[in-house]
């Protein structure tokens, strides 16, 4: 006897339900699902369209308006900065307005999305920079000098610029890589031996504290130059933190995690190398971070009162001559740079600490 079920899906299994006397079937669709189902729109960027005209708000501005005559003053490169801005906003309106098949303008686009506020802030602030210095003369000269001065140094000055630069971020390098060793040798060794904590833990609390700085005329009489006197100081201060934070993760390792090494034949190195060390690093990642904050102004000091190159050494130059926007030039380089060594140990310790992505908060 045949069956309404046979009859619409002839060859189906059946089954009966216990609480119907009709036949029940498989679950299968008698409506067949869409061939095609079309991906979500990306959203018009709104934000983006504000920076782009308020980019070309600024370029119409610095170029249109005439600058304030200041004494023996006169802002070159006023057109060349316009030039800038109003690249920058046909940049914006390029990606604001290029369709999801040009790929890489798409992919650019869904980078800079979130950064769309602080595009709309910069040209603002950037505008009202722009008037109170060179338009209206509010901010008086030579102290304060509008936008276009500093790319006027930049363009003019680069060079020195960028031996400064690198000057100082190799002095950077050799102080911080001596200090996060020795602080790290230092930590794991009073953290795993307590007459090593004995002795160095009290010497640690009593210098430590003391700002690197501060030790800079002594420094100047032991060290045979200004050179190896900032190297000693910038180690010192990455050495201290790193020490500390790496001592506490070593000590503050679980005991339980030695007892299930020690039970499947760990020996001392392996417990110290495979088990203290890798549970430790989040602090010592820690401390790190909390040295990079000494090192660079003790670099900045150093250079500044006794290193005859770098950064430091080239703001206490414009300071000298009255080179306001050649000092501004290089504070904002140093911003980007420190900026930027804290960037790459951010980037080291997610390659590090990949294997506990996911349990940290930073």
């Amino acid at each position: 006897m045949s069956t309404l079920a046979e009859h619409i899906l002839p060859g189906h299994p059946q089954r009966r339900r216990p609480d119907a006397g009709l036949l029940d079937t498989d679950a299968v669709p008698l409506v067949p699902a869409p061939a095609h189902v079309a991906a979500p729109r990306t959203p018009f960027w709104w934000q983006g369209t504000l920076a782009a005209l308020a980019w070309a708000l600024l370029a119409l501005l610095t170029q249109l308006w005439p600058n304030l005559p200041a004494g023996f003053t006169e802002w070159a490169y006023t057109t060349e900065f316009a030039l800038g801005a109003a690249g920058v906003s046909g940049l914006l309106w390029l990606l604001v307005l290029a369709p999801e098949s040009l790929q890489p303008l798409a992919q650019l686009r869904r980078r800079l999305r979130p950064a769309g506020p602080w595009l709309v802030a910069l040209a603002l602030g950037l505008a009202v920079w722009e008037v109170l210095t060179a338009k209206l003369g509010r901010l008086p000269t030579p102290f304060f000098a509008p936008p276009q001065a500093l790319v006027e140094v930049y363009a003019t000055d680069a060079e020195r610029l960028a031996e400064s630069a690198a000057n100082s971020l190799r002095l950077l390098a050799i102080g911080i890589g001596i200090g996060a060793l020795v602080g790290f040798a230092t930590g794991v060794l009073i953290g795993w031996s307590r007459a090593a904590s004995y002795w160095i833990h009290p010497v640690l609390r009593v210098l430590g504290p003391v700002p690197t700085t501060a030790l800079l005329p002594v420094s100047f009489y032991f060290f045979p130059s200004s050179w190896s006197t900032a190297v000693f100081l910038i180690a010192l201060g990455m050495a201290f933190p790193v020490a500390i934070l790496t001592w506490s993760g070593v000590a503050g390792v679980h005991k339980n995690f030695y007892d299930v090494a020690r039970t499947l034949g760990a020996s001392q190195w392996f417990l110290v190398l495979r088990v203290a060390i890798p549970a430790a690093l989040p602090q010592v990642f820690v401390g790190l971070f909390m040295g990079l904050g000494a090192a660079f102004s003790t670099l900045v000091v150093a250079e500044m009162l006794g290193v005859k190159s770098g950064l430091g050494w080239y703001l206490t130059w414009a300071q000298g001559w009255a080179a306001y926007p050649n000092m501004y030039a290089a504070l904002i380089l140093m911003a980007l740079l420190f900026s930027g060594v804290i960037s790459l140990l951010f980037a080291l310790r997610d390659r590090v600490l990949s294997w506990q992505k996911g349990t940290l908060k930073w």
